[in-house]
């Protein structure tokens, strides 16, 4: 089995057109080496992945989170398209074993290197497009990168709301409000928590969710509307 076929196996796809793949993983050094040949870089489908990977991100956070407003959803999907997120899901899969590299990027770490990663997810998205066409290629995106876009949006959101109520009250009342779990719900693996946001006795708002940090991000938020 080449290269190819073991990285299909180990992404679980197989392509009509397998020099697609190869396309996607020939990175410009080797060429640069090997002007021979008969294979393109990669950059032509790094630059289509690239235009997929944002619309990708863009319609699922569109779709999961419609209590979002315009700048949060900028700024969530910024986080999760930056090169270092890209590069952490194409190292798990291993896309660095198999990009074809000059000696000279070889020798450097090229394989390890963020923006080789990086560059090779996007082109390999851009080469599963044209192979498959869009919804597979959503789909395939989505169920490798799920894990990074469910840890980013409870991240990035959690701390926005909390951030802009500490801000807001230090302005006011030179006070931090604090966060206490009220009541909880449900199994281990399923729990609902409740969550309120208080300055002294006062409270400003309550949230429930599953997680504590999601309970306290709605009671940061409802506590930002009544203050506002």
């Amino acid at each position: 089995m080449d290269n190819v076929d073991a990285l299909q196996s180990r992404l679980r796809i197989t392509f009509a057109d397998p020099s697609l793949l190869h396309q996607a993983l020939m990175h410009s050094s080797y060429l640069n080496e090997n002007p021979q040949c008969p294979v393109h870089s990669n950059e032509r489908l790094e630059f289509l992945g690239d235009a997929l990977l944002g619309l990708i991100v863009a319609q699922e956070l569109y779709l999961r989170y419609p209590q979002m407003a315009e700048g949060e959803l900028t700024r969530l999907r910024g986080a999760l398209v930056q090169g270092e997120t890209l590069a952490q899901l194409a190292a798990s899969l291993g896309l660095g074993d198999y990009l074809q590299l000059g000696h000279g990027e070889e020798a450097s770490g090229g394989r390890q290197r963020t923006s080789n990663l990086a560059g090779a997810l996007e082109a390999l998205l851009g080469a599963i497009y044209l192979d498959k066409g869009f919804p597979e290629t959503k789909e395939f995106f989505l169920k490798w990168f799920g894990p990074y876009l469910n840890k980013a949006a409870e991240k990035t959101w959690a701390s926005d709301y909390k951030s802009q109520l500490q801000e807001l009250l230090q302005a006011q009342r030179h006070l931090t409000p604090i966060y206490r779990v009220v009541a909880t719900e449900g199994p281990d693996h399923a729990k609902t928590f409740t969550v309120e946001v208080v300055i002294g006795e006062e409270v400003l708002g309550r949230g429930s969710a599953r997680g504590k940090r999601l309970a306290e991000k709605e009671a940061a938020r409802i506590a930002l509307e009544t203050i506002k």
